[in-house]
Formats: structure tokens, C-alpha cells, sequence
């Protein structure tokens, strides 16, 4: 008889958490008992999970304890508050906030990249950032062949980005734009709708800002190399769901642009997505929901001999952050991974 587990989520009234609640539904998670935590405002309320009522909680020692599993997306503060203590409790976390996944001892895991990191987690795995997820699934099957050296990347995020409110601030812009009025900017620093931006996030000292240092650092640590070139810029688009790149790849030798399509038509968690004559590629409306990375638009880069382009389309709440959770989550069950472990914090306090 298979292993069913308890699981927990925490920031489950959440785009992604309530992403991550209907995933364990659909794709069948062996789940014996569910727990839903979120913050103060939204206790009381309820969910439906398989046909039962479940009720949200606040997180607590007393609820973090018998939870053999708690998938988080509540923010960084709130996964430093809460992790170790559910390691603590003798849970496995995997976390999607940026808390711990540049952690040396961490493991960041796209399960269609580095599935055997997973094996060396010390009680928390950190699910990457949804454009380095997006990014990664579609250039590690070409870096399996010919070593990548550089990637230029250009990002084109949608509201999902920032949650479930920047998404209703984006229609309540739009709303009041068509109807003469002045759009109100809360969640996002401007307002996104019929506009765009560059990322709002910090800006360090060579003008990058943190999410574009994510895609280059975390690439970096999933691929297992710190030598690989990387920059991006990272752009906020009116799009309510659904993020796009524009990634530009430099390879040690030509690599062509049927071989990429060959590749890529056959890899994990890709679909291609290419017709020439109707000059049409993937594109986030059609990527929302989507499981699979849209890829498309590969041609060979006029200005480098070993020059590769691409444009990719993924769902940011889906394979960007929920379902590469979830997946994760399935790999630990198919190798016996998921027990309780709690050397990574007995390390942390030594």
C-alpha cells in the first residue's frame, strides 16, 4: 500500500497557494490530511479540497506539528519565521520565496534540470524563481549538448508576478482608463495597465535589480556551474497571467537552429510552439494554465557564429512557482525522500 502524506500550505489564500491546492487535487498527490495557513484576515474561511471543507488556519508550533510535507508561498519573512521550525517538527519544506535558495547547503531544484539535488536536502528545498524556472527548463536540454556560455536574457513579466492583487489592479486600471479616468497605482510603484516598466525590485550597485540577479545567480547554482555569463533586464508588462522571454544563447560551437527544434520538441516540460508562414509563436494568453514551456521563434543570432535565439511563454503561477513545488514534491515521494529530517537546522545552530 502506497505512503499518503500530511501536508500543510502555507500562504494558501494566495495565487499560488490556492494554485498549489488545486494541484495536488488534479494530479492526485497522496495527501492524508490537508492543512491551510494564511494570515490573520483570511482565518475562518473556507476551502474545498476533493469534495471536503477545509477551513484556514493561522500557522502555529502547535499546527506545524505530525506534517510531513509544508509547500510555502507566504513571502520571505514569513518562510524565515516558519521553516525551520516545521523542520523542527520533522517536516520537509519545499519554499518559494527567496529566503534560502542561494543557501549553500539548500538545494534549488527544477525537477526537468537537477532532480538528484533534491537527494541532498537537509529538511528544506527552495523552489527557484519563475524566470529562472521558465529560462531553465528551455535552455538546459541545448546545454546538455553544447556547453552554454552566455545567456542574454529580457524578461516581460506579468502582474501574476507580483500576486493575486497586482492581477485585480491591473483590471481596475484598465477599467478606469477606458472610462476617462486617472488609473490609482497600489500594489505595483506605477500603474502596469496599457504601460510597462522595468522591474521595480532593489536596485544593487551595477544597476541590476534583485530579480535580475536572480535569474543570474540561480541559473548559475541549478546548472551547477559559476562561470556561465548571464545577464537579463526584466520588464513588468500590462499581462495579467503568463510571462515571456526573449533569451538570447552564445554556445562554444554553431549550434543550429533545426537541432534546437529537434531537442527541444522531445524535452521535459517543453512544448514548441512554431509556425513560420502564419508568423506565429508562443504567447502568454496561450500559455496560461498551461503546464508546459512555450518555446518558439529559434533562429540563428545574424550577429554570432554561435549565437542562438528563442522566445519562451510560461505560466508564472503554474510551472514558475506552484506546479515546479508540487512536482519537486512528487520526486521526493518517488525516492523515498520525503521523512523526517532535522540535521539542517541542528547544522544552523552549530
Amino acid at each position: 500500500m502506497s505512503k499518503s502524506y500530511s501536508v500543510g500550505i502555507l500562504g494558501a489564500t494566495g495565487a499560488v497557494g490556492v494554485e498549489l491546492l488545486d494541484l495536488l487535487a488534479s494530479r492526485n498527490f497522496p495527501v492524508s490530511s490537508l492543512k491551510l495557513w494564511a494570515s490573520e484576515k483570511s482565518v475562518g474561511r473556507t476551502v474545498q479540497f476533493k469534495g471536503e471543507t477545509l477551513a484556514i488556519e493561522s500557522v502555529s508550533d502547535r499546527a506545524l506539528a505530525n506534517v510531513d510535507l509544508v509547500l510555502a508561498s507566504a513571502g520571505g519573512s514569513t518562510s524565515k519565521a516558519w521553516a525551520t521550525k516545521a523542520v523542527e517538527k520533522g517536516a520537509v519544506v519545499i519554499d518559494n520565496s527567496s529566503a534560502f535558495r542561494m543557501h549553500p547547503e539548500v538545494p534549488l531544484v527544477v525537477p526537468e534540470v537537477n532532480p538528484q539535488a533534491a537527494a541532498t536536502h537537509k529538511g528544506i528545498i527552495a523552489n527557484p524563481n519563475c524566470t529562472t524556472i521558465l529560462m531553465a527548463v528551455a535552455v538546459w536540454p541545448l546545454h546538455q549538448i553544447s556547453p552554454v556560455q552566455r545567456i542574454v536574457a529580457a524578461t516581460y513579466q506579468s502582474a501574476s508576478g507580483a500576486g493575486a492583487k497586482a492581477m485585480a489592479e491591473v483590471k481596475t486600471q484598465t477599467t478606469a482608463i477606458l472610462q476617462g479616468q486617472s488609473p490609482v497605482a497600489q500594489v505595483l510603484p506605477y500603474p502596469l495597465a496599457f504601460n510597462l516598466f522595468p522591474h521595480n525590485s532593489p536596485l544593487n550597485d551595477l544597476g541590476y535589480c534583485e530579480e535580475e540577479m536572480k535569474m543570474v545567480n540561480e541559473t548559475r547554482k541549478i546548472f551547477g556551474t559559476q562561470h556561465m555569463r548571464i545577464t537579463a533586464t526584466c520588464v513588468r508588462v500590462p499581462v495579467l497571467r503568463a510571462h515571456s522571454e526573449a533569451i538570447n544563447i552564445e554556445f562554444q560551437t554553431p549550434f543550429s537552429p533545426d537541432a534546437a527544434r529537434e531537442i527541444l520538441s522531445s524535452s521535459p516540460g517543453v512544448k514548441l510552439v512554431e509556425d513560420w508562414k502564419a508568423n506565429y509563436f508562443p504567447m502568454p494568453i496561450e500559455a496560461t494554465g498551461r503546464d508546459e514551456v512555450l518555446v518558439g521563434r529559434i533562429r540563428q543570432d545574424i550577429s554570432h557564429p554561435c549565437g542562438l535565439e528563442l522566445w519562451l511563454c510560461g505560466d508564472q503561477i503554474r510551472k514558475g512557482a506552484a506546479l515546479n513545488a508540487v512536482q519537486i514534491a512528487e520526486l521526493l515521494v518517488e525516492k523515498k525522500l520525503l521523512k523526517p529530517i532535522d540535521t539542517y537546522v541542528s547544522r544552523e545552530k552549530n
